[in-house]
């Protein structure tokens, strides 16, 4: 069975509302989070799934668990979302007051992960992937998200600004019908 990734953001917290960036500060779902979390792994529920693996944070092992989905999920410290470093827990919109230029998937962030980093960690966690076969779940979140998929299709980690992903959404990578080695994004998104 061909290889097809099902990569999943977790679902809403408080953070995500207020726009902070959350990496290592654990949060919870909200109660509407909790409801998408059920949502998602009732559109997955008829898909025969081979592995699943989830970020070590707490908002995607919730995630998971409230998707109902099995088999048993796995830690993947890959999946874990980007490290903002001083600018945990805050704003885009207020960094860019300080630094108006500033990009995460250009600059990163001071005491956190560069792009350099973050994309060598995507490229490790596709090199694994690719070893797979059958359905294969992934939950995570939405800087990281965005980069794995540039990464899946070969895109610098720039092109993740154009590909955002959004709470709780679900997107599928894979690859070509007829050419079985050339990586596609088959849903981006989708909520």
């Amino acid at each position: 069975m061909p290889l097809k990734i099902y990569l999943i953001r977790h679902g809403e917290t408080e953070w995500s509302l207020s726009g902070q960036h959350t990496s290592t500060t654990e949060v919870v779902l909200t109660k509407h989070g909790e409801d998408q979390a059920r949502s998602l792994g009732a559109r997955l529920q008829t898909t025969a799934l081979t592995r699943i693996f989830t970020s070590p944070r707490q908002r995607a092992q919730q995630t998971y668990e409230l998707s109902g989905l099995t088999p048993a999920s796995e830690i993947e410290p890959d999946l874990a979302e980007w490290d903002y470093g001083d600018y945990e827990g805050r704003r885009s919109v207020d960094i860019r007051k300080e630094r108006p230029a500033w990009n995460l998937f250009r600059n990163g962030c001071p005491n956190g992960e560069s792009p350099i980093q973050v994309s060598a960690r995507a490229d490790r966690l596709v090199a694994r992937l690719r070893a797979l076969h059958g359905n294969v779940a992934l939950f995570s979140h939405g800087q990281f998200g965005s980069v794995l998929v540039t990464r899946w299709i070969g895109l610098p980690v720039i092109n993740a600004e154009n590909l955002p992903l959004g709470t709780a959404s679900l997107s599928m990578l894979g690859f070509a019908a007829n050419h079985s080695d050339v990586p596609v994004i088959a849903l981006l998104n989708s909520s």
